[in-house]
């Protein structure tokens, strides 16, 4: 099989890492909205 992609890997790094990464990111990103959120609602009650 000659696959032409294989020949030039642009990137070497591991996916699995990148991935990690990601989830982390978005995770981190819908928590502070989340908080944010809670802080807002807790601040109008008063």
């Amino acid at each position: 099989m000659n696959n032409e992609f294989e020949k030039e890997v642009q990137s070497k790094r591991n996916d699995f890492n990148d991935a990690i990464v990601g989830v982390g990111v978005s995770f981190g990103f819908f928590s502070l909205i989340f908080i944010i959120g809670v802080v807002i609602e807790f601040a109008s009650r008063m």
